[in-house]
């Protein structure tokens, strides 16, 4: 048994430097008075970073990535908290049909979510842009948000809910004062979570925009330029930190004020 633990233990050394390594040497080049990404390091340097702050087309994809990721979470967390609502408090017919039908962005490559949103916009004769961006956003994000309120929801006790209508509430009135406030942590998880993966998704942004970049096609054209790599790199590291917090921030939500005091399992249904 000793001897699997460090196996086991060893195994997830290598797996976490593995996957972590390599984006972690991102801020240590955006610190390299140079333009290559080469050790021993030039020198130590924060010109890339006042390059990044002064770069103009930098801060209109920068403000079209939080436009859409905004409006894409506010979203695809309504839609989700409605459908978590549905599957963890009625018996509907053909649920798990329903709860794969919900999932199936997961399964599906975004390159095939992407190739058939752009047959549809444009043979409806509407003009690629922010808001295909947007819609697509909030197709494949609302998997994941209702993934962390259906977790939530089957968390706290439902004689909560019965009591309150017990007491006479009704059905609006038992959820804005019982229901929301024991999900709101969740409700924000889900809103922190779903606004990374879209201020981070590429694939569906490259297929369905046109002349308005969001931040990741701007970093992707950067990259056709050797001298812009510099500065790419200290936007990715900037980038690395903030999204680190906002995940551990909505995974720390998540259960916040849990009032069963276990941790929620995810999909759980």
């Amino acid at each position: 048994m000793y001897k699997k633990n460090n196996i086991l233990f060893l195994y997830s050394i290598l797996y976490f430097a593995f996957l972590y390594i390599p984006v972690m040497l991102l801020p240590v080049f955006s610190f390299n008075d140079a333009i290559h990404m080469v050790f021993p390091l030039k020198g130590f340097t924060l010109k890339w970073y006042d390059q990044m702050i002064h770069a103009s087309r930098l801060h209109q994809a920068l403000f079209n990535s939080i436009k859409v990721g905004v409006i894409a979470s506010i979203f695809s967390t309504l839609i989700a908290l409605l459908a978590a609502k549905a599957f963890t408090k009625y018996k509907l017919r053909l649920r798990q049909l329903s709860y794969g039908a919900i999932l199936l962005p997961f399964v599906i490559p975004e390159i095939i979510i992407a190739v058939s949103l752009i047959v549809l916009w444009t043979g409806m004769g509407l003009q690629l842009g922010l808001i295909p961006v947007t819609l697509s956003h909030i197709l494949f994000c609302t998997p994941f948000c209702m993934l962390v309120l259906i977790s939530r929801m089957e968390g706290f006790d439902k004689n909560l809910e019965e009591a309150a209508m017990d007491l006479g509430e009704n059905a609006w009135g038992t959820f804005w004062r019982v229901t929301f406030p024991l999900v709101l942590p969740a409700i924000v998880a889900s809103l922190l979570l779903s606004f990374v993966i879209s201020f981070d998704e590429f694939i569906l942004a490259f297929f369905l925009t046109s002349n308005d970049q969001t931040l990741p096609l701007y970093m992707w054209g950067q990259l056709r330029f050797p001298k812009k790599l510099p500065h790419v790199l200290a936007l990715g590291a900037v980038i690395i930190v903030a999204t680190s917090i906002i995940v551990m921030l909505s995974y720390w939500l998540r259960n916040l004020g849990n009032p069963s005091g276990k941790k929620n399992n995810i999909g759980g249904i």
